[in-house]
């Protein structure tokens, strides 16, 4: 059976290997696909998948695409998500993709529409999961991770309860600095952050992996989906990338799951649950003489100071839209230029230490408008937190 699925995100790193999973298996239509200002990928898979809706962020590709496509009647051209039930009643499965904040909404919305739906936003989980599962609860839509550590943190404890679980592990890549001298790090530049040794990403996820900022949205996103006793959760870096978690039981025995850096393997799995779509790919051949010798170590702590924020940005109910939002400012700005790649880590204690951090992170996180509020808060004094320091130096 044919079904529909929607993409939101359909330009990016998740979107593409989705779309890849789509045109190998012929088991999916194309709805829907969301995108932000990518004119050429639009345009391909515009051409080549046959969406029914198209939705475009970007004000001025969405002009563009608008007019493109203005003989194409069947194409549904949108800049936002208004009335979009008139277009729309059904969908079997949506990838949620959207990076940052702005990916909440959306996943708000398409859940109501939704009979599955894929999660590869950490900051929508991490800012609304109590928004998210109320409202999948209600529609009774079907929610899976497919972060590699949270796909694989599933698969583990799926058959365990708490109380046989001793330790979770979530394994960092450690990123493009992991063997870099912490003298060196003063002189990191954009070009160099957003190169990930391992994983195709956007700009901003790979500067989060290289200051590991991606491990403390991940445990803070672990504690939602999977709601285990904080201390139960640990970092651990693993270069190779192919075991993505790790779970010690108390029975003595630990358990893993490994499979190639490659996103098509949980997203694959996740839309596929009844059906093997692994035989339209080979395996990667470079990959499967490596597990015996894979290496596992602590995370250094002084090279990745922000991994000492989990305990932090934990404890108030509020915190993690905060730490969010202030994080997605910094490495904006160091993408621009604007601060070193020290000051995102240093900017982020900061945040914690503001004089109305404790009132704000205390406030309730039940409604989108309240989510906003506070993440318009941290992101106006991430700014001022800038502005203070450049004028210091």
């Amino acid at each position: 059976m044919i079904k529909k699925i929607a993409i939101l995100g359909s330009t990016g790193s998740i979107g593409e290997s989705t779309l890849k999973i789509v045109k190998a298996t012929q088991k999916f239509n194309v709805e829907l696909i969301y995108a932000n200002k990518n004119f050429s990928k639009i345009v391909y898979q515009i051409n080549f998948f046959k969406p029914k809706i198209v939705i475009i962020n970007n004000i001025n590709i969405y002009k563009k695409i608008k007019k493109k496509y203005k003989f194409k009647k069947k194409i549904i051209i949108l800049h936002n998500t208004i009335n979009l039930d008139k277009y729309i009643k059904t969908i079997d499965i949506t990838i949620s993709a959207i990076p940052g904040i702005a990916g909440l909404e959306p996943t708000l919305l398409f859940i109501k529409l939704s009979k599955k739906v894929l999660l590869a936003n950490k900051e929508a989980i991490v800012c609304g999961w109590k928004l998210i599962k109320e409202l999948a609860t209600k529609y009774n839509t079907k929610l899976i991770p497919i972060d590699s550590e949270h796909f694989s943190i599933g698969r583990l404890i799926k058959n365990y309860s708490e109380k046989n679980i001793k330790k979770i592990y979530i394994t960092a890549s450690g990123g493009p600095f992991l063997n870099l001298n912490i003298k060196k790090f003063k002189n990191i530049k954009p070009e160099h952050a957003v190169k990930h040794p391992k994983w195709k990403m956007g700009k901003k996820i790979s500067v989060d992996s290289a200051t590991l900022m991606n491990k403390v949205l991940e445990i803070t996103e672990a504690l939602k989906l999977f709601p285990i006793d904080l201390s139960k959760y640990e970092i651990i870096v693993h270069p190779q990338s192919l075991v993505h978690a790790i779970v010690e039981l108390e029975d003595g025995t630990t358990i893993f799951l490994y499979h190639t850096p490659d996103m098509k393997v949980p997203i694959g799995n996740a839309m596929l649950e009844d059906f093997n779509y692994f035989k339209y790919f080979k395996p990667n051949v470079k990959y499967q003489s490596t597990i015996n010798s894979l290496h596992f170590s602590p995370v250094d702590t002084k090279k990745f100071p922000v991994i000492k924020l989990i305990p932090l940005i934990n404890t108030r109910k509020s915190s993690p839209i905060i730490i969010n939002a202030a994080n997605e400012i910094f490495v904006d700005q160091f993408l621009k230029n604007n601060i070193s790649f020290n000051d995102i880590s240093s900017y982020l204690n900061l945040v914690l230490k503001s004089k109305n951090y404790i009132k704000t992170s205390n406030m309730s996180c039940n409604s989108i408008k309240n989510i906003y509020k506070i993440d318009t808060w941290a992101r106006s004094l991430a700014f001022q937190i800038i502005k203070k320091k450049t004028k210091l130096c």
